[in-house]
C-alpha cells in the first residue's frame, strides 16, 4: 500500500500528458482546469494525470512532484468519461453539418429563383429575302 493518497493516485492514474500552464489554467481536451496553486506556475511545463472515467479533475505534477488537483468547473459536478465527451462532440458536429447543408441548399434555391440570369432572348429566324433568279450565262444579241 502506498504511503500517501497522492502516491496511490499516481499509481491509479496511468494516462499522463504534458501541458503548459496558461494564465487562466490548464487547457486540456477543450476544457479549462483551474486551481489557485497554478497561478505561480504560469508558462511552466507540467505533467497532468487524469482518469479517463472522470474528466472533472486532473492531477498536476511539476518536476515529478504532486502540485495540485485542477478542477474543470464544467465537469466537476458530474462524472463524464472521455468517450462520452467525444461521442457528444461528434454527434453535435454532425448535427451542425446537417443544418449547414440544409441552409446552404435553401440559399442556393433562393439564389436560383431570384437571381438567375434572365433567359436568353429568343431569336426569330428571319426568312432570307427572295433572290431573283438570274441567268448564269449572259447572252448577247449578236451571238
Amino acid at each position: 500500500m502506498p504511503s500517501s493518497l497522492e502516491r496511490l493516485d499516481l499509481l491509479l492514474l496511468t494516462v499522463a500528458k504534458t501541458r503548459r500552464v496558461q494564465q487562466d489554467g490548464i487547457h486540456f481536451q477543450n476544457h479549462r482546469y483551474m486551481d489557485i496553486t497554478l497561478a505561480s506556475f504560469v508558462k511552466e511545463e507540467v505533467l497532468i494525470r487524469y482518469d479517463p472515467a472522470d474528466m472533472g479533475e486532473v492531477h498536476v505534477f511539476y518536476q515529478d512532484r504532486f502540485l495540485c488537483r485542477a478542477i474543470c468547473a464544467e465537469l466537476s459536478d458530474r462524472k463524464v468519461t472521455l468517450k462520452e465527451i467525444e461521442q457528444a462532440r461528434t454527434t453535435r458536429r454532425k448535427q451542425v453539418r446537417a443544418e449547414l447543408n440544409t441552409r446552404e441548399a435553401m440559399v442556393n434555391r433562393y439564389v436560383e429563383m431570384h437571381y438567375a440570369p434572365p433567359p436568353a432572348p429568343k431569336t426569330v429566324a428571319a426568312e432570307p429575302a427572295p433572290v431573283e433568279a438570274r441567268p448564269k450565262l449572259k447572252r448577247y444579241i449578236n451571238d
